[in-house]
């Protein structure tokens, strides 16, 4: 009881001579990878998902705060709108992996991202996604305040 929170379990947002930057390690198991023991594509999707979702979170921008609408004008969230996928080299089980994503540009209701996946320095695979915060109705939401601040 009374323990402390892990230290960095959402990664951490390090600001130095390349930018702005959030960095989340992640491990490789046995069920990211296929039957060769490589890792799956679509587990890249998912290791890069969870980068966005982290950095949102230590941006101060609460996935939750935006769908019960205290953190947007209304109920909303961030979907996906376009993803570019750059395959470059394999990763395989128990490789440790760091995500890296950062703001490419700011619209008036979407991001664009940059994300990389290293390993060891070298990047693997990298991707530019951009997502658009969209009411619970469907319509797109101008970013508000609190998501320009966090993102900026």
């Amino acid at each position: 009881m009374g323990e402390t929170p892990w230290p960095d379990v959402a990664g951490r947002i390090i600001d130095d001579e390349n930018g702005r930057r959030h960095v989340l390690p992640v491990r490789v198991y046995f069920e990211d990878t296929d039957a060769g023991g490589v890792v799956y594509h679509a587990s890249y999707v998912r290791y890069c998902e969870r980068g966005r979702t982290d950095f949102l979170r230590l941006s101060g921008i609460d996935a939750r705060g935006l769908i019960d609408g205290s953190q947007s004008s209304e109920p909303a969230a961030f979907v996906v709108r376009r993803m570019t996928l750059d395959f470059r080299r394999p990763a395989r089980m128990d490789d440790l992996l760091q995500v890296e994503t950062s703001v490419r540009e700011l619209g008036g209701a979407s991001v664009t991202l940059d994300q990389r996946i290293t390993r060891d320095g070298v990047t693997i695979f990298e991707a530019v996604v951009t997502v658009v915060l969209v009411a619970m109705s469907g319509k797109p939401l101008r970013l508000g305040e609190l998501v320009r601040a966090g993102l900026s």
